[in-house]
């Protein structure tokens, strides 16, 4: 997953300039109700907006934090249980790999082959090896599976194992897609959206996008929001686009509660609430979201649906500015506070702010 992310992810936002977080940032929310009870955190999370922690080490015996080949069904049906994906999954990797590799020797188990990609491309008890990793996928991939076309294409598209080829990936996503891998329809659809191997489609991306998102895909609800917000592809559609926001935002994708918060306040296709506004608010900011701490000091600045804190709106002001969201109202705003309320404010926002410097350090 995280080879994809950083793969990918950077596509959706290159095509949808001015969508929906482009508008977030330039509509301000002016009421919102209070949020429901909670208690500040006296400190920041290690790394606001963090990315996807690493696989864990090869010798761990936890799970596998990657989504492992399906296997087959165990003893359902008739079928003999299959003991290299359990072993996989209990974290018995060097056990897997006997398993497996004897299961494709014996058997030709499919399955069993893109479990050795999955073992190899990860270093999952064995040296990482990406090249022995494609060939596994590969020949799963070429037998129908999948799951192996998924990660070869993410080999593919990120010169893991061979050389970068996207067209060889892009005709592997779209066969995983067909059978039904919603992470490749997701991914197709970036590419349709990209529109550099082939012309750019917003209608075929939306269709991409729909299967995905209907199949609970977060990603996938919130790209396809998007594109009912501006009207890309299909046409615009203010209760869609709510409608696949709190979707994605109950999956707690951050974007997605920003946006689907702001739909909130302002009802934007769904019914006007600002109490269930601002505590999305409330979490996207503490999740490290500068446009929504930006959103959350205005409210605590101008008291507009909670207690004015002039204290927490500096907080929040500062902690977005650093994280790339200015507000000259709010500059203007901490110059007229007291030098103990302004001195407050800098305190409580320090934790984040240091983090922030060190995560661009």
């Amino acid at each position: 997953m995280s080879a994809r992310r950083r793969a990918l992810a950077a596509l959706l936002a290159a095509c949808l300039t001015g969508g929906l977080l482009a508008s977030a940032a330039a509509q301000a929310p002016t009421q919102l109700a209070p949020p429901s009870a909670q208690t500040e955190p006296q400190a920041p999370p290690s790394k606001p907006a963090a990315k996807p922690a690493p696989r864990k080490p090869a010798a761990a015996k936890s799970a596998p934090t990657s989504t492992p080949p399906a296997a087959s069904p165990a003893v359902a049906g008739g079928r003999e249980p299959d003991l290299a994906f359990g072993a996989f999954q209990r974290g018995y990797y060097l056990t897997a790999l006997s398993l497996a590799t004897q299961r494709v020797n014996e058997k030709g188990d499919v399955k069993a082959m893109t479990l050795l990609g999955e073992i190899y491309g990860n270093g999952f008890g064995v040296a990482r090896d990406d090249a022995k990793a494609a060939e596994w996928y590969k020949l799963a991939a070429d037998r129908g599976d999948r799951e192996a076309m998924f990660a070869l294409a993410m080999f593919r598209i990120s010169g893991r194992g061979g050389p970068v080829n996207r067209e060889e990936a892009t005709k592997l996503l779209a066969s995983a897609a067909k059978l039904g891998h919603v992470a490749a329809a997701y991914d197709l659809g970036l590419l349709y959206l990209e529109g550099q191997l082939f012309p750019q489609d917003y209608a075929r991306a939306a269709e991409l996008f729909r299967g995905a998102a209907q199949a609970g895909n977060p990603e996938a609800q919130y790209a396809l929001a998007t594109l009912y917000k501006e009207g890309r592809g299909v046409p615009k559609d203010a209760v869609q686009a709510a409608r696949l926001l709190a979707a994605a935002a109950v999956a707690d994708n951050t974007d997605a509660e920003l946006e689907y918060g702001i739909a909130l306040f302002n009802g934007t296709g769904v019914a006007k609430d600002e109490a269930a506004a601002a505590v999305l608010l409330r979490k996207a900011a503490r999740k490290g979201n500068p446009v929504a701490q930006n959103r959350l000091a205005n409210l605590l600045a101008n008291g507009k649906g909670v207690p004015a804190n002039p204290v927490e709106a500096i907080k929040w002001h500062l902690i977005a500015k650093a994280g790339g969201d200015g507000d000259v109202g709010l500059d203007e705003f901490m110059s007229d506070q007291k030098p103990d309320v302004k001195a407050a404010g800098e305190k409580a926002a320090q934790p984040w702010l240091e983090v922030i410097k060190s995560s661009h350090s």
